[in-house]
């Protein structure tokens, strides 16, 4: 892949306010993203940003002026990372998501960042000094021939290492198993690889939509050809009973192995020693309003049961 093309640009502010529920600012410290995942769902960025180029080739770094005040975040919810990696390969020179908790620090601001990599690991001991702080990788897969088909991140392994080192210093730590790729994501596996090393798994269902949702289906039907109708009923059809079914079968696994199994919901906190709790995202409404209706392909015979792990 050539190289990205980096621009360096002046806003006003790292800081803007949010409507998502899990935060009252979202931070971005970057414009684009050069892991290039080929399912992001932020590539939808360029139609705000001007950007033609593909997404995962250019990178706008961001400089602010240094935050003011930065008391008045006291107890606020800041998520880093909303539609960036905070932590992508450039920040290793740039250090802008360096510079934003340095000038953060002691403010009392409740962090959340998302990551793929194991750059964080230089700002463990910064994270530490929040209160409340929460670190977030995205592991869908254990396969690493998958994941190099879908990202330029680290490896799997890696990710795993930080969140392990990050969870042995007491800072909470997020296995977000997402997107979940149906018939290809391992999700029991995961789990049982991470149980141990997280205070919660977020579970989030492959949504397809806009351009790359034709990149993902040509994959799947190149390189994952039985699967490809699968996705199609999912997709095309928009049926929603692998999800269910997957729901179904992940409650009972999570009981079966002892953890507690919610839907939409992480604001339940526990000792930090407690096991991790499982948070559906599998947008249950949406299941829920499908299974009632029996939504089906016109047309299309569907098959009876979906493998779903």
């Amino acid at each position: 892949m050539p190289e990205p093309v980096i621009n360096e640009i002046d806003v006003k502010s790292v800081l803007t306010k949010s409507n998502l529920p899990v935060c009252e600012y979202s931070v971005n410290p970057y414009v684009g993203c050069t892991h290039a995942c080929k399912y992001c769902y932020a590539s939808f960025m360029k139609r705000f940003t001007g950007h033609t180029e593909s997404w995962g080739t250019f990178l706008d770094v961001k400089h602010w002026k240094t935050i003011k005040n930065p008391g008045k975040y006291k107890g606020k919810e800041l998520f880093i990372g909303s539609v960036t990696d905070p932590y992508n390969p450039q920040e290793e020179r740039y250090r802008r998501t360096r510079a934003l908790l340095e000038q953060l620090q002691g403010s009392g601001a409740k962090l959340s960042i998302a990551t793929k990599s194991d750059l964080i690991l230089r700002d463990l001991d910064l994270i530490k000094s929040f209160p409340n702080a929460r670190v977030s990788w995205s592991i869908n897969t254990l396969d690493e021939n998958f994941r190099k088909d879908m990202d330029n991140a680290v490896s799997i392994e890696r990710r795993l290492a930080a969140m392990k080192a990050f969870y042995l210093a007491g800072v909470r730590t997020t296995c977000f198993i997402s997107p979940i790729f149906p018939g290809i994501t391992d999700i029991k596996a995961i789990i049982r690889q991470v149980r141990q090393q997280c205070n919660l798994i977020w579970l989030e269902d492959l949504n397809l939509r806009g351009g790359y949702k034709t990149v993902i289906m040509d994959y799947i039907r190149e390189k994952y050809p039985q699967l490809y109708p699968l996705y199609h009923e999912i997709y095309d059809c928009k049926n929603r009973r692998y999800w269910i079914a997957l729901d179904k079968e992940l409650k009972a696994f999570a009981a079966e192995i002892g953890l507690d199994y919610v839907i939409n919901d992480d604001s339940i906190t526990r000792d930090f020693n407690a096991p991790p709790v499982i948070v559906n995202y599998f947008y249950h409404e949406q299941i829920k309003k499908s299974a009632r209706k029996g939504a089906m392909c016109p047309g299309d015979a569907c098959p009876a049961q979906f493998n779903s792990t």
